[in-house]
């Protein structure tokens, strides 16, 4: 079984998308966020006995290929890509909110039963979070590491830690960073959050993305 889990967020995306929430928007990564990525080799580079897995979605798999180089094996794991925000994708909350305020703030809400419109329930996107969780812990490698999104790693917290979902956004995942649990009969400690001392050592910067 893992005993260790390493949670990276892509690099950030195309500048078009700063601010704005993406989920299934297929965003590829910005100059900086492949400069972000590469970054991330230096730390990466240690590690033995390790699995790697991604999301689908572009802006992860760049980050996990510039990282890691094009000829170390990273699994496509469906269930660890991003939030699918439906009718609100590319939108930021003011946008949202002038659009849509009696749904803006039900979402404010964090309520489990919440539908984005034409998108993904809160409760979907648990249950196959907990789905990769569950993969996760039966891993036959020490360490598990994925390439996923910030949502994705906070649901993933969550998850480990024994906290309800509405607790999600009590963490902060920047572009690039890299956050750890150490996990223990199915459960974790939190050992690392949103480290981004390898993108400073780089002189290199992250922005506030969604997604």
């Amino acid at each position: 079984m893992a005993e260790r889990l390493l949670m990276i967020r892509h690099g950030e995306s195309e500048t078009r998308y700063r601010g704005r929430y993406i989920g299934k928007t297929d965003a590829l990564l910005s100059d900086e966020g492949q400069r972000q990525a590469s970054a991330l080799a230096a730390p990466l580079a240690s590690i033995r006995d390790v699995s790697f897995f991604t999301s689908p979605l572009k802006r992860a798999r760049q980050t996990a290929e510039l990282a890691l180089g094009r000829d170390t094996t990273i699994e496509i794991d469906d269930d660890i890509r991003e939030i699918d925000f439906g009718l609100w994708e590319g939108l930021n909350f003011t946008e949202i909110s002038t659009a849509c305020p009696a749904e803006a703030l039900q979402w404010a809400e964090l309520g489990e039963d919440f539908i984005f419109p034409q998108g993904e329930s809160t409760s979907h996107f648990r249950r196959r979070i907990e789905a990769a969780a569950n993969r996760i812990i039966m891993n036959s490698a020490e360490t598990v590491a994925v390439f996923s999104h910030g949502g994705v790693i906070r649901f993933l917290i969550c998850h480990f830690l024994a906290l309800s979902s509405r607790d999600h956004l009590s963490f902060d995942i920047s572009p690039a960073s890299i956050s750890e649990i150490a996990l223990f009969d199915g459960r974790g400690v939190l050992t690392r959050l949103n480290d981004r001392h390898h993108q400073e050592t780089a002189g290199l910067h992250t922005e506030l993305t969604n997604g």
